[in-house]
């Protein structure tokens, strides 16, 4: 089973200079969800882990260098997350590869994601529209005192089952560490649910708790829906975070109820 000590991840690796898909690193979902007390058979939302890409080029029929931004949505139903560093060094192996067209470099991208992830993946080239100011409620200007960084303290989590409404809560102060290399990884993340009012003090305690927590960007969306739908309990809920760029790659995990559409368009945000 591959592990994430098993990859590239804090190592001194060369930079390819020819196309390579073996480059991709898969890591099975399956650890890191049974440690929450999730069953990959039953899981509790559907979702997908989008990936935007901005340092990403080929070459054409003639030798001439293209550049283009995509889009890859990896669904979370796929045995393998891919591994972050795996991905860049995948796509910049990509420089110096002649395609006949955009359409045969978007058709390799696509077939190389879709068999480390195990599930097919969708890719689409262009740059997701800015959005410059976050939805809902934000939590970051409450006057709350924090002394808990880590590990993520879901008794901090609690509702009033005497009130249910319908809303959505962000914040941008979300941080958590890569558990191979201690990087922090900077996140904004958005709650949208119907059921009992969560707390606002004791949402925000909870998310920066994450700060000086290791665990993949994936793993802490995850952990964050399983454990507002155990204290919280909601009717539905949705969780994303987006998390800001490194080595020209952000990551955007979406989790949420069954039954909950995906998010009518692909965006970015000022960080991002």
């Amino acid at each position: 089973m591959n592990t994430p000590q098993d990859s590239s991840l804090g190592r001194e690796v060369a930079y390819p200079s020819q196309y390579d898909p073996g480059l991709l690193f898969p890591i099975p979902r399956r650890g890191a969800r049974e440690e929450i007390g999730l069953d990959e058979a039953a899981l509790p939302f559907v979702g997908h882990d989008r990936w935007q890409a901005y340092e990403l080029s080929w070459l054409d029929g003639r030798g001439k260098p293209r550049v283009a931004v995509a889009t890859v949505s990896v669904p979370c139903t796929s045995p393998n997350l891919i591994e972050s560093k795996s991905f860049k060094l995948y796509l910049n192996s990509l420089n110096s590869t002649r395609f006949e067209d955009d359409a045969a470099a978007r058709l390799c991208i696509t077939r190389d994601l879709s068999a480390c992830a195990g599930a097919v993946v969708t890719v689409v080239l262009g740059v997701p529209p800015l959005v410059e100011e976050a939805e809902g409620e934000s939590l970051d200007e409450r006057e709350v005192t924090i002394e808990r960084y880590g590990p993520p303290a879901p008794e901090f989590l609690f509702a009033d089952a005497d009130e249910v409404v319908t809303e959505t809560l962000s914040s941008a102060l979300l941080k958590s560490n890569c558990p191979v290399t201690g990087q922090p990884d900077w996140a904004s993340v958005s709650v949208r649910y119907r059921g009992p009012k969560i707390d606002r003090d004791g949402l925000l305690k909870y998310l920066i708790s994450y700060r000086e927590h290791a665990e993949f960007h994936e793993q802490c969306v995850e952990r964050i829906f399983s454990e507002i739908t155990q204290r919280c309990h909601p009717q539905w809920l949705e969780v994303e975070a987006r998390y800001t760029r490194r080595g020209g790659l952000d990551i955007n995990p979406w989790r949420a109820s069954p039954g909950i559409a995906a998010p009518a368009r692909t965006v970015r945000d000022l960080r991002q």
